[in-house]
């Protein structure tokens, strides 16, 4: 291409610098889960109505999903893409009280139970991820099984003294690097997004960016986090028709939130835990 003489080629366009604020990741000390929980548990202490609803939620799910395990197996992966579709949604409620508590408004039922009506764009975007993600996972799940299973497909009933039998030892690694992959990924994309659209009115792209980066900042902390939720929702199905749920859901959601501030920290925020 050739030009006239004396011609000077325009200079590049640079964009504006953007006006919008701008987040901070912050570092996280080794205890700041527990503190998270400490404000959850101070959340629910102060609207146990509240919380108490959204426990009888998630109780409610984990016995449709243990029903359904033990009476038709096949289709136990369709009941936890349900559950996958409706958690999100009931803890952003468990989010805008503690989010309402913080900014000094007094939380109700009806805001909780309506807060997501203004993002459903977003959030159908996060939760149509995790579900696709879900049924990755459940697809990974039969190719150990079909590759690494020794002793025949377990039955429902003897499923677990199948699982940790001698002869699956393979199976029982491959599984655990699958699902452990898996389960890493699906809770760093999610660790803080949702807390973050309800904030923020973002999208999930930005959401699930900003949540890797906080696991990518506070890797040991966050895993800290994913093994407490871990062990607390263990124990609590452990207990007779996992009854321990009805504290330990809403707990881990208003902690939830409290994880989400104190990682993320925008301009003119107030200090939280």
């Amino acid at each position: 291409m050739s030009f006239e003489p004396g011609y000077e080629a325009p200079p590049p366009y640079i964009p504006p610098p953007s006006d919008a604020p701008r987040k901070t990741v912050l570092t996280l000390g080794v205890g700041a889960p527990f503190l998270w929980l400490r404000a959850g548990w101070g959340d629910m202490r102060a609207h146990p109505g509240i919380s108490g609803f959204y426990g009888v939620a998630f109780w409610l799910m984990a016995v449709v999903l243990g029903a359904v395990f033990r009476s038709s197996p096949e289709y136990t992966m369709t009941i936890a893409s349900g559950c996958l579709l409706v958690g999100p949604f009931l803890a952003m409620g468990l989010y805008e009280v503690s989010r309402r508590r913080e900014a000094g408004l007094t939380p109700d039922w009806s805001s909780s139970i309506t807060c997501w009506d203004s993002h459903i764009k977003s959030m159908g975007m996060l939760v149509l991820v995790l579900i696709v993600m879900e049924l990755l996972w459940g697809r990974a799940s039969l190719v150990v099984f079909a590759v690494f299973f020794n002793t025949g497909m377990p039955s429902t009933t003897g499923v677990m003294d199948a699982v940790f039998n001698p002869q699956n030892w393979e199976f029982l690694a491959a599984y655990t690097i699958v699902g452990g992959g898996f389960a890493a990924l699906v809770f760093s994309l999610s660790a803080v997004s949702i807390p973050m659209i309800l904030d923020r009115d973002t999208d999930a792209i930005s959401a699930a960016i900003t949540s890797l980066e906080v696991m990518f900042h506070n890797t040991f902390v966050m895993l800290l986090w994913g093994l407490l939720i871990v062990l607390l929702v263990g124990a609590s199905l452990a207990i007779p028709w996992g009854l321990g749920l009805l504290l330990t859901g809403p707990l881990l959601g208003h902690g939830t939130w409290y994880a989400y501030r104190g990682a993320v920290r925008w301009p003119q925020d107030v200090t939280v835990p």
